[in-house]
């Protein structure tokens, strides 16, 4: 196990180097690497978190599994996921982000191979709960380099650019991975991401760095001149496991996590069963229904990166307001997408994609941003895996609900099957609400320095 900490264990400093030109030169060219590096690589790994979402119907109509037992081993990577992420985040401020986001996405890359060759239900569940695990290890390597490598001044803008990487997983598993399953069969659905990404961690290896320090050059806020006012009386002489201890104590926080638990809720709602949804309520073809979500991600590229300026720039980095905004487009536009009278295509577009930029500024903000604001710079992964548990725990409970609901409403007329999402839908749509009443309480809440 030492052996196994050392390997990850980030670098030691180095001289520092005394050549400006050439700690501008480093800093411009890694930065923009590792904003590329860790939007793209965390993007494209998504496709092998989300494979179960476009296998459901035809798992279930070959009777290799019912919806409940779906909803059993969906909720078993939401439960690894959770406790992964708030594990990984704390390993993750110790860590070298290089070696830890490229282990995650192989690992999890093997985990969706060997998915496509079996069908044994207890096999699913150990291996699509260990697959959680590993894909855990992505946010707070994410978020930890972006504290490493980018300021405070900085921050919502470049957090809202690598939230994209969520809307381009999305976009590629619900287009990408729903195409494969249509020609090839659902085993592809698995298969195909799997190989993917074996290819997506060699690129993590390669084009993520470790700490500045570690190659001579200065803190991030030395070098950009940013530095929090407050931090030398607050943070002075703590360790990093002390700060990561402190935010056990801050009971915004707290709030903040039961918060994005309630959204996380309506997401994988309707990222899990949003598919049969659509095929079955409203009569979509498989490719109709996945064009159709994925108008989601879509939207949700513009969602992140438009929650991070205007937060940043119109509402001087308070996010409370947007928050707000977001939650009211979220409701009002999954109202049109399950009452909405018939199919008419351009409603049901433009419902489809208000909820992705809305969902998305949300996941954006109640899934990190603003727990990296009111915690210590130090703590960064350990924020973002505390808010991350209670966000894949909720995410892990609607499966299970969720599941059960859709399963109750189930009949079966002349060998058909008949689906009833009523129930469902109301607890999706009671799950946005309560959220939207939960991140309002923290309306006064302000950015720690």
């Amino acid at each position: 196990m030492k052996s196994i900490f050392r390997f990850f264990a980030t670098g030691p400093d180095t001289p520092p180097l005394t050549d400006q030109d050439q700690i501008d030169r480093m800093y411009r060219r890694r930065r923009l690497s590792i904003m590329l590096a860790i939007t793209l690589t965390y993007g494209i790994a998504y496709t092998c978190r989300l494979g179960l979402s476009v296998v459901k119907k035809p798992l279930i109509d070959g009777g290799i599994f019912s919806a409940e037992q779906l909803g059993i081993i969906g909720s078993a990577i939401f439960y690894g996921y959770a406790f992964g992420k708030l594990v990984n985040g704390f390993l993750a401020d110790h860590a070298n982000i290089k070696k830890f986001l490229a282990a995650g996405i192989l690992f999890s890359a093997l985990i969706n191979i060997g998915m496509g060759w079996s069908t044994v239900l207890w096999v699913w569940i150990v291996l699509w709960g260990l697959n959680g695990w590993f894909q855990g290890f992505g946010a707070p390597a994410g978020i930890v380099s972006l504290s490493q490598w980018f300021s405070n001044r900085e921050r919502g803008r470049y957090y809202g650019i690598w939230s994209t990487a969520h809307s381009i997983g999305e976009g590629l598993t619900f287009v990408g991975s729903a195409a494969l399953v249509t020609f090839l069969g659902w085993q592809a659905g698995f298969v195909g991401p799997g190989l993917l990404c074996v290819l997506v961690a060699v690129a993590a290896y390669v084009f993520v760095y470790d700490r500045p320090q570690t190659m001579g050059l200065p803190p991030v806020a030395q070098w950009k001149n940013d530095f929090a006012a407050a931090a030398p009386s607050k943070q002075a002489g703590k360790s990093t496991w002390q700060m990561q201890l402190s935010i056990l104590k801050t009971p915004t926080i707290w709030i903040l996590a039961l918060a994005s638990a309630s959204m996380y809720m309506t997401r994988y709602g309707l990222n899990s069963w949003g598919m049969l949804f659509l095929q079955e309520s409203r009569g979509f073809s498989d490719l109709e229904a996945g064009g159709l979500l994925a108008l989601n991600p879509v939207a949700g590229i513009l969602g992140c990166a438009a929650y991070g300026f205007i937060s940043d720039k119109l509402f001087n980095a308070r996010r409370p307001p947007v928050n707000l905004i977001c939650a009211v487009m979220e409701i009002a536009s999954l109202l049109v997408i399950f009452f909405l009278p018939g199919n008419n295509p351009i409603w049901l577009t433009i419902a489809f994609l208000a909820y992705g930029f809305s969902i998305n500024g949300l996941v954006t903000s109640l899934g990190g941003l603003f727990a990296v604001d009111i915690a210590p710079k130090k703590a960064a992964g350990a924020a973002m895996g505390f808010i991350g548990v209670f966000s894949y725990v909720g995410a892990a409970i609607q499966e299970r609900i969720s599941g059960g609901l859709i399963e109750s409403g189930t009949t079966l007329v002349d060998g058909v099957r008949h689906y009833d999402f009523s129930h469902a839908i109301y607890f999706w749509l009671g799950s946005s609400l309560l959220s939207m009443v939960l991140a309002a309480l923290l309306w006064r809440a302000k950015m720690k320095d």
